[in-house]
Parts: C-alpha cells; structure tokens; sequence
C-alpha cells in the first residue's frame, strides 16, 4: 500500500511536470508585410533566464507553464521595441507579434532633401543620409568646417583647386564641383564666387544631419544639381531638453577653434545660438618656403528663432554671417613683408550673410502650406602678385508649396519658386566687367503613390524658364520595389541643366585671370540625363551580428559641358563641348555591426570620360578606384575609430599618370558626465602629394606656378580637443 501510495505521488509530480513544461512558439513579423524578421531578440523581463534569438523563420520556441501571463521584451535593427504582455492558456501553441519599423533609427521625420515625411526606407528617390554620431565624429576630426564630412563618403570627392588658398570644390561621381547643389534647410547656398571656399567657411557643430541625392535632382530644387543635391539640416531647439555644447579643438599645426551651440524651446517659441571661431597659422611642413595651409581667420554666428502660434503653425527665422580671412604663399611674406626674391602671395577676404524665413500651416486632412524665402550677399576679394579680383553677388530664393499626403499611400506636392543671382564685378582697372545676371522662375510638382507595401513609385516635373537661356522640362521618375523584408530595390533617372558661368573649377584654378566674360548669344546651357539603380539588402546573420549592403550603379551623361579653352593675346574664352561628358559607375557600401562595434567597407568605381576628346580618356584628377575600411567601437564611454582610405591613379591634364596611395586616421574620445574630450591622429602616415612626386611648387620663386592637386598637401594632423555638454540627446554618463 505504502509503495503504490509513493508511485501514485510520483506519477501525480511527472504529470503536472510534463504539463508545466509546454512548448510555445514565439514568431515575429514585419507589421507591414507580414515578412518574418530572423534574429530579433525575444527576453522575458528581469527575474527569467529565457531569451534566444528568432530563426530563419523568424520563430523562436520556449517551454512555458501554461496557463501563466508573462512579460516579454522584443527588439530588432531598425524597428521600434516592443514590451508587452502575454497571457497564455494551455491551447496557446503559436503566439505571432509584430514589430513596427522606426523611422527614428531609419531617417528622419522629414526627409527634407526629398520634400517628404516617409521614412528614408520608403521613399522611392534614393537618399543617403549622415547621421549624428557620424556627423559628431567627422566634426572631431575636422572641426573647422564641413570637407571631412563629405570627403570620405563613398562617390564623393573634394577636390582642392588652390594650393595658397586651399580652395575646395564638391565632386559626386566624378563630376565638377558646379554639378553640385548644396542646400542648407532646403534652401540654396553659397554658389557663384564664393562656391570654392564654401565647404571651408560652413562649420558643422550646429547640424543635425546630411541629406545626399546622387545623380539628378533638378526637379525639386533646379537646374544645377545634376551630379547630386547636399542638403545640411540645422539642429532645432527641443522642448524637453535644453542643450549646451562647447567644442574646443587644437592641432599641432597651429589650429585653434572653438564652437559653441545653445538652444532653448518653450510651448510658443525657441531658438538656437551657433558661434565659430578659427585661426589657422601658416603652415608648410614640406620646408620650401610655401604654405600648404594658409594663415586663417574665420568667424561664423548663425542665430534662428522659431515661433509656434499654435499646434498648427511654425515660423522660423535664421540668419547666417561669416568672415573669412586667407593669406598663403611664401612664408617670408607672412612674417616678414615682401623682399627680393619673396614676392608670391594670395589672399581672400570673403563677407557673407544669409538670412532666411520660413513658415508651415498643417492643414486638416494630411495637407501642409509652406513659403519660405532667403536672400544671401558675398563679398570676396581676391588678390595675388598678378590679379585683383573682386565682386559682389546677391542671391535670393522665393517659394510657395503645398504638400498634400492620403492614407500614407499617396502624396503630391506642388509649387513654384522665383530665383535670382547677380555677380557684379568690382575688380579696378577691369575695361569689361565680367558681371551676370540669372532670373528663374520654376514650377514643379510630385506625385508619389505606394501601389501596394512592395512597390511604389514617384513621378516628378520641373518647368524652368531662365531668361536669356530659354526655358527647360525637367522628368525625373523613381521606383522602389521590395521583393522581401531584407531586400530593397531602387530605380530611377532624371534630366537635368546647367546655365554657363564664370566660376568654375579650371576658372579657379587660374584664379579667374584673363577669363572673358559670359556670352549668351554664343553658349547654351549644359543639359543632361542620367539613370541609378540600386539594391539594398539587409539581415540579421546570428545573434547581435547584423549585415548590411547597398550596391549602386549610376550613369550621367552631360551634353553641351563648359570648356575654358585658350583665345589670342594670352585670354581665355568659354566655349561648348561638341560632344559629352560621361560618368559611369558603381558605389558598393557595406555595413557589419555586432554590439558596440560597426565596421564600414566601401568602394566606388568612377569612369568619368571626355567624350568629345579621341580616345574618350578619363576626366583629370577624377580616381578610378577608391576604398575605404572604418572600424568604430562605441559605447557610453568610450568612442574609438580607425580610418583606412585608398586613392586609386589619376590622369593630370597634361596626360600623364599618378601614384595611388593610402591614408589612414585613429580617433580616440572618452566620455564623461561632464563632456567628452578627445585626440585624433588624421592621416598619421604622412601622405601628402610633395612626398609621392616631389614639390607641388615650380620656379622662379618670385613668380611660381603650381602642380594640379590630387593627394593631400598638408600631411599628418594631430589635434587634441573636448566637448562640453549640457542636455540634449548627446549627454553621457560616466
């Protein structure tokens, strides 16, 4: 009796421990699709030692008791957290949650350079965007102005036009710098005279983000973003938290700078306050007697004030000034006066002021009106042994648009847009002033339509007329299309123009010497076409390792390119190209994290060719093959980076070929509650262009003439620095 009372007992303990023990099936969707996400972390709350990963069918299983309810925690790369509550009965078999993907991680709420409040993940124009922590870490390395930024992104190159001056031009995919639009908050910026130092005088601590378009983007913002639109978005006051932020960095080149941002937002209204200050001495670590960095003085204050009448209305109010001060050339001159021998130097002296406006009505049923309008002025003067160069030009821009969105399925927007740009030469002893004039008026619209959750596409239409030059339709029509949750895919192409002008990188690099003046009745407008594909593909290869790879191939083809070309008594002339100027390509991004660890890898193939020249060579000083390798570890206290970047050959003008070559950086930044300081090692081996072919500088030196740049010239940077912080979403604790 007593053996069968023990055997009933253990059998009454095995049975309630095999339905104690219920296997559950976990699995986890895309909220959209249904798509199942492979590797999201499922983790019941504190207290439990249950968690794993999903697998290749987004599932994951657990032994249970049932009934029983249980707090469980899902998250996954690129979608919102999920916390909830699961109250399972003894039928509970599968238990499916879904997951909604954050546009947070994925873009901001307003893509800006696009004209739209999708995601960056659902619109079908391809746009790459350069985050805050990015942004932060370039600002660390370069912490003077915005090149750094652009120049390691993949496509993208900065191309230096003046060794005394250390004037830059933006090339995406090969292209001139002209191609190029930069935009600041969506509206236009710094082009004309000033265009070759503008990446040298925009200082980055009160952006939020770069929003990049590569390839024709005319139809939203006009002619002239043929190669590709750039648009910096400024930082904007937060209610919740207010932010202070004191950058201060020094190098052992003799830079010094210091930035300082604050915004404050109540319910009705705020504002941000930005000052930049920077000196730069001149610099010649080659030792012949020439700078490679010029004797700098640059100082920016960019306030903007934002009114909130009610939930309904934004109006916002900026203004961005700028001094800039240049002087390089022989270092004797720069410390000890002109004598002798000691005769070449170049200054620029460069006043800007920008002031901008803008104000949004949110409308009932999805609509949205918006008038924004910007007026800029520069003076610069530009001065050497052989040329005084001096304008002034005024810039204005002037937009009404209304954006119209219905059941986050379809959008449009509509608008029209009046742009000016006049350049006045005031160069004294000039007998024909090099002055120009340019009245736009534009009108555009796009429509976008999501046909189902896999496709959607975007029509697009720009009508410009521009006086004296005629007037220009610019389509342009994208596709996305996703065959998969991992598996992104984007097509599309555009037309594009381009109405002549005086500043160009060859006008540049002569210093606008002897350049005739502008003459419609003898040029057209550059015009252009071009097409992009690219594929995305995303996914989870096991636990906290994630994958990601962008592939793009791209063709642009410009009809009709500017030339500079020689003409009688030592002048030069702008003519048309009888032919084109083509660039082909591929971009290859690819993106590995695992925990507080993001390794970068990418690679760019540029065939941009003259194709009105025999034997279509390769356009000068535009590399064939560039790669770049950048391993971060970040976390709450530590901020570690090492930058490996390859330069392929170039062609120079003269036909000839140069070495390929490497650079590399290492950023170290520990945090504190307090702020952040850090030391960065920018091109710790030493490459610069003196090094690889010898000296940039040619005799005699009173009158010298200068190599075409393609590698570096000022060498390793060390810089030390911090960041003081107060509030925001940069804040760190110890």
């Amino acid at each position: 009796m007593r053996l069968r009372v023990v055997f009933l007992c253990f059998l009454s303990f095995y049975t309630f421990t095999l339905t104690a023990q219920h296997p559950v099936k976990i699995s986890i969707v895309d909220s959209n699709n249904r798509e199942p996400l492979i590797g999201a972390l499922v983790a019941f709350y504190k207290g439990s030692d249950l968690g794993d990963y999903t697998d290749t069918d987004g599932r994951v299983v657990f032994d249970l008791e049932t009934p029983a309810t249980y707090g469980v925690s899902i998250s996954y790369l690129g979608y919102t957290d999920l916390d909830t509550l699961l109250q399972l009965t003894p039928s509970d078999t599968l238990i499916q949650l879904e997951l909604i993907e954050s546009a947070s991680d994925l873009a901001t709420v307003t893509v800006q350079a696009a004209r739209t409040t999708r995601t960056i993940s659902n619109i079908p124009t391809r746009v790459e965007l350069i985050g805050g922590e990015e942004l932060e870490e370039k600002a660390i390395m370069n912490a003077a102005n915005i090149s750094l930024v652009l120049r390691e992104s993949t496509g993208i190159q900065i191309q230096q036009t003046s060794l005394a001056s250390g004037s830059s031009t933006i090339r995406i995919q090969g292209l001139d710098g002209r191609y190029t639009q930069l935009l600041r908050d969506g509206f236009p910026l710094y082009g004309g005279f000033g265009s070759e130092l503008s990446i040298l005088q925009i200082p980055p601590l009160d952006l939020a983000e770069f929003q990049i378009i590569k390839g024709s983007a005319s139809t939203l913002y006009g002619g002239g973003a043929i190669a590709g639109l750039v648009n910096m978005v400024s930082k904007r006051p937060d209610k919740e938290h207010p932010e202070l932020r004191v950058m201060l960095t020094q190098t052992q080149a003799g830079g010094s700078t210091v930035n300082t941002f604050y915004s404050r937002r109540n319910e009705d209204w705020g504002y941000t306050l930005y000052g930049s200050g920077h000196y730069q001495r001149a610099y010649d670590p080659d030792d012949d007697d020439f700078s490679n960095i010029p004797q700098t003085r640059t100082v920016s204050f960019n306030p903007r004030v934002f009114v909130y009448p009610d939930e309904r209305q934004e109006v916002w109010l900026a203004i961005n000034a700028t001094y800039d001060e240049r002087k390089g050339g022989d270092m004797t001159i720069l410390t000890e006066g002109r004598s002798g021998i000691h005769q070449y130097l170049e200054e620029n002296y460069t006043y800007r002021i920008n002031a901008q406006s803008e104000y949004t009505l949110t409308m009932e049923q999805g609509g949205r009106l918006t008038a924004r309008s910007s007026l800029g002025y520069t003076d610069r003067t530009l001065r050497t042994s052989k040329i005084d160069f001096e304008g002034v030009q005024w810039n204005s821009f002037s937009e009404a648009s209304y954006y119209r969105s219905w059941s986050q399925k379809q959008e449009v927007i509509v608008g029209i847009n009046v742009i000016t740009d006049d350049f006045e030469e005031q160069s004294e002893g000039v007998g024909m002033a090099r002055n120009q004039s340019i009245t736009t008026l534009g009108s555009f619209g796009k429509y976008t339509l999501d046909f189902t959750s896999r496709l959607a596409t975007e029509l697009g239409m720009r009508v410009d007329y521009v006086d004296q030059w005629g007037t220009f339709g610019l389509p342009r029509v994208s596709l996305l299309y996703k065959p998969s949750r991992k598996v992104v895919v984007r097509m599309g192409g555009g037309l594009g123009y381009k109405i002549p002008t005086l500043f160009t990188e060859e006008a540049a690099t002569i210093n606008y010497r002897n350049i005739l003046p502008i003459d419609p009745t003898a040029l057209v407008a550059e015009c252009s076409y071009g097409a992009n594909l690219d594929v995305n593909y995303r996914t989870s290869l096991w636990g906290e390792l994630s994958l990601s790879v962008n592939q793009l191939f791209y063709y642009t083809a410009i009809q009709d390119a500017l030339l500079l070309q020689s003409a009688p008594e030592a002048q030069f002339v702008f003519e048309n190209a009888d032919g084109r100027v083509s660039s082909r390509g591929s971009e290859t991004n690819v993106k590995l994290t695992y925990g507080d660890f993001r390794w970068f890898l990418n690679y760019a193939y540029i065939q941009a060719t003259l194709d009105y020249l025999p034997g279509r060579p390769q356009k000068p000083l535009t590399p064939r093959h560039n790669a770049g390798s950048v391993l971060m570890y970040e976390n709450e206290t530590w901020r570690i980076g090492y930058e490996t970047y390859y330069i392929g050959q170039q062609r120079l003008s003269n036909g000839n070929t140069t070495p390929d070559f490497v650079t590399m950086g290492l950023l170290v930044q520990r945090h504190f509650d307090w702020g952040s300081p850090y030391v960065n090692f920018e091109n710790f081996t030493d490459q610069r262009q003196s090094r690889l072919v010898g000296s940039v500088v040619k005799p005699p030196h009173e009158n010298p003439t200068f190599d075409q740049l393609f590698a570096p010239t000022d060498g390793f940077i060390f810089s030390v620095g911090v960041i003081f912080s107060l509030g925001g979403e940069h804040e760190h604790d110890d």
